[in-house]
């Protein structure tokens, strides 16, 4: 008994050991799970606090830069710009008007070789019309003889019936009038015949019928042709001609002639096919078409242009067929303003500045005619002096501050320049001038 109760202690402290170690072992195994939550609640709380943002003082906007032109009111001399092509006033296929074989051709009867009037192209074979003329010469003479002959037997059949002093007339027959007339009826008609055969015979030279230019000949020599046969394709070259269609809004700035004798209307021509050339051409529209186009609504009007070909002014040519573009002065436009179409947007919007606060301001307005370089206005909301900006801007607020650049392009056509932005008004320059043709 005393044993059992000497080892009740070590057992305890065994056991003591053994629990002690149990919770050591649980205590490493739970506070560090514990202490890495409590490190990452403390780290999250510490972060996800926004820190107070010290306020920034507002800025001034800064102001929108654009070149600006000064509006005025002003008359507009109109141009209208119109596109056509050069062709011949008088152009015909050159016929023969007898029969035969092609002897000679004249150099001037080549693919683009002028000619004058009167002169020989074409000569034909002449022997058989000779012929004719001297067969109808002998007609002629044998038909005056029997007229002669008839003649004097009629004066003689009058002289023997006024010697029996008879107090009546005498019967035709007796005279022999019915055979006088039977013998000058044939002297005429040989002499028709006769002038006939010699028509003929100068219809073996085929002749110009104006000064002109050959566009295509159609035969060669030695070739035997027909009554009416084609030679080839001849023009007049004294004048040509342009179509010019006239736009049906343009209408209105033109006076175009209607009926002969009315005042013709200038035109300046220049090359379309060569843009660099700066030869200019007078014409004159002398007559208009007497319906519009059914397709596009215009009016023709037809311009005549002088020695075409340069052969008495020296010019370079202008050639059948070629395009050219046709400026027509039109009526002055009064009291409208001229804005430069750089300045123009979308749906006819335009930024205007006002000079004296410079600010921006949208404007929406309508033309009362434009061309390529500028739309006109009436415009009583916008006055004289305001400005226009020109510059291409993608943030435009209404009332926007705006600083105002110099012009890049000094010799720009326009009404006035660019703003000095440090004096702060406008400097007049030269008055516009009237820009290419367009529409509303």
């Amino acid at each position: 008994m005393e044993s059992e109760e000497q080892k009740l202690p070590s057992e305890r402290v065994a056991e003591n050991r053994k629990q002690a170690n149990r919770t050591l072992a649980i205590i490493t195994r739970i506070v560090p799970p514990i202490l890495i939550l409590a490190v990452g609640w403390f780290g999250y709380s510490s972060l996800s606090v926004e820190p107070e943002e010290k306020k920034r003082p507002k800025g001034k906007p800064r102001p929108i830069k654009t070149q600006v032109v000064e509006l005025v009111t002003q008359d507009y001399p109109t141009q209208i710009v119109t596109q056509g092509n050069v062709r011949p006033h008088d152009q015909i296929t050159l016929n023969s008007e007898v029969s035969g074989r092609i002897v000679s051709i004249s150099p001037s009867f080549e693919d683009g070789a002028f000619f004058e009037e009167g002169e020989i192209l074409v000569e034909l074979d002449t022997a058989d019309f000779e012929a004719a003329v001297a067969n109808a010469e002998a007609q002629v003479a044998r038909m005056t003889s029997s007229y002669a002959l008839e003649k004097a037997q009629s004066d003689v059949a009058r002289a023997n019936w006024e010697k029996l002093t008879l107090n009546e007339e005498p019967d035709p027959l007796v005279l022999r009038i019915p055979q006088l007339k039977q013998a000058e009826a044939n002297v005429k008609s040989a002499d028709a015949q006769l002038g006939r055969a010699q028509r003929e015979l100068e219809r073996t030279r085929i002749r110009a019928p104006f000064d002109g230019r050959v566009k295509q000949r159609t035969v060669g020599l030695g070739q035997a042709i027909r009554i009416n046969s084609s030679l080839g394709t001849i023009f007049a070259s004294d004048y040509a001609e342009v179509r010019l269609p006239i736009p049906g809004q343009d209408l209105p700035l033109l006076v175009l002639p209607e009926e002969v004798g009315d005042p013709p209307v200038e035109v300046i021509l220049r090359d379309t096919l060569n843009s660099a050339n700066e030869t200019t051409w007078k014409a004159q529209i002398i007559r208009t078409e007497g319906a519009l186009d059914p397709s596009s609504l215009e009016l023709f009007a037809i311009a005549k242009v002088d020695d075409p070909f340069g052969i008495i002014s020296g010019k370079p040519p202008l050639r059948i067929g070629q395009p050219v573009t046709a400026s027509v002065s039109g009526k002055v436009l009064e009291n409208v303003m001229a804005l430069p179409r750089l300045g123009v947007k979308r749906l006819n919007q335009v930024y205007i500045v006002d000079p004296k606060k410079l600010t921006l301001h949208n404007r929406t307005i309508e033309a009362v005619w434009s061309d390529e370089h500028y739309v006109l206005i009436r415009d009583p909301n916008i006055p004289d002096g305001s400005l226009l900006a020109t510059t291409k801007l993608t943030y435009t607020p209404e009332g926007a501050q705006v600083e105002i650049l110099p012009t890049i392009d000094p010799n720009a056509p326009l009404k006035t320049s660019m703003v000095d932005p440090k004096a702060g008004k406008p400097e007049k320059t030269k008055s516009l001038k009237g820009g290419g043709g367009g529409k509303k």
